[in-house]
């Protein structure tokens, strides 16, 4: 029996599944490279979904890939609000966009045509393409966070 901070570890138990998945990442991250999106927005896409879906180890390891790109503390800050502030790009409102309706697609049933056309308008379709996959791919990962609760680095 687990207490509430001790949870299966998922990667451990079906490693072959766990690598799957993380390949599926290394190869949407090197579509996201050959697309030209810049691996800031990445970022900020994988930490606002995690936000979003409470995944401390997520939220935790992405802010702090952010960091290390360049992202400004006061950006990071400000993500769970972006909508609020003039801090992000037309791109990167945009994308931030797209992956809240893909997040929340659970409750919403719906990509609006509005998200779904400014994105396309923001990037292109092929990097749009890309930003789905990855948003997917976060998705999944936090998915399995939440419910394994890995503890965070120190």
């Amino acid at each position: 029996m687990y207490n509430m901070s001790q949870r299966a570890n998922l990667r451990r138990l079906l490693p072959d599944a766990y690598q799957a998945l993380t390949a599926l990442d290394e190869a949407v991250q090197a579509a996201a490279t050959r697309a030209g999106l810049d691996p800031k927005l990445i970022e900020l896409i994988k930490l606002r979904v995690s936000q979003i879906n409470g995944c401390a180890f997520s939220t935790d390891m992405h802010s702090r890939h952010a960091r290390k790109l360049g992202e400004t503390e006061r950006r990071l800050y400000l993500l769970p609000v972006w909508h609020e502030t003039d801090l992000y790009s037309r791109t990167e409102r945009a994308a931030l966009a797209l992956a809240e309706a893909m997040t929340r697609l659970p409750i919403a049933r719906d990509i609006p045509d509005e998200i779904y056309n400014d994105a396309v308008s923001a990037l292109t379709e092929r990097a749009c393409a890309v930003l789905a996959w990855a948003i997917t791919v976060i998705n999944a990962y936090n998915r399995l966070g939440v419910l394994s609760r890995p503890p965070l680095p120190t």
